[in-house]
């Protein structure tokens, strides 16, 4: 079996490279070459570093657990990959980030939903369920794994904001006005009203949660969620 250093290697790499070359690196290689030949390189090095890293993980050991992973712990665990997982349904209903910016409106609209907690819903989920994930089970190989993961969703999230003030000078900073990076911060500063809440999204993201949760226990009988309970 491998070594969790491998991982952490692995996880760096995957993190570095992703955020340099979509960010750092992207203008120079569009301009020589074009962008249909950018996303073709990025998608081969991003598909090369996730094979690297999906292979360190596989073959690490755990070794001890790092804490005792009790009810408690997972009754949070739960609770937040919840919570994210309302994030991430609801990031896919009117995200002004994946509107073609042709079509977007002069001004933004109101924050609603998930967009009240923050403007970027979905990377945050990702974030929260790489957390619950170290929680719930506290290996070096598996921090390593979740802090990558995680890392890349939120300074990637901060440089999308960056090209976006960019790309849509006018929009994307009223948009950011009304809305916060961190969650629930323009709720308390009252930059944003709570509201504007859909039951079908919710519905959705409950059976994604119920779902996902389950699934652990045909993957590698590991029930999570509710689940561990029932």
């Amino acid at each position: 079996m491998g070594s969790a250093v491998l991982v952490a290697v692995a996880g760096a790499l995957f993190t570095a490279v992703h955020i340099a070359s979509s960010n750092l690196a992207r203008p120079a290689i569009v301009a020589r070459a074009g962008e249909p030949a950018f996303l073709g390189l990025h998608s081969l090095v991003a598909a090369s570093l996730v094979g690297f890293l999906s292979y360190a993980y596989y073959v690490a050991e755990p070794g001890e657990p790092l804490w005792e992973v009790g009810d408690g712990l997972w009754a949070v665990a739960s609770v937040v990959t919840a919570f994210a997982s309302v994030l991430l349904i609801g990031s896919l209903v009117k995200n002004p980030a994946a509107i073609p910016p042709a079509e977007l409106p002069d001004a933004p609209p109101p924050a609603l939903g998930v967009y009240t907690i923050t403007r970027h819903p979905m990377m945050w989920a990702i974030a929260l369920w790489a957390a619950s994930h170290i929680l719930t089970y506290p290996s070096w190989p598996q921090v390593y794994l979740s802090v990558s993961i995680a890392t890349l969703a939120l300074v990637g999230s901060a440089f999308q904001d960056a090209k976006k003030r960019r790309s849509l000078p006018v929009f994307w900073p009223e948009w950011q006005a009304r809305t916060s990076f961190w969650p629930f911060q323009a709720l308390a500063t009252g930059r944003a009203r709570w509201g504007g809440w859909r039951p079908i999204p919710l519905l959705v993201a409950a059976a994604f949660w119920l779902g996902a949760s389950w699934v652990h226990i045909p993957l590698g009988n590991w029930p999570a969620g509710i689940w561990r309970w029932m």
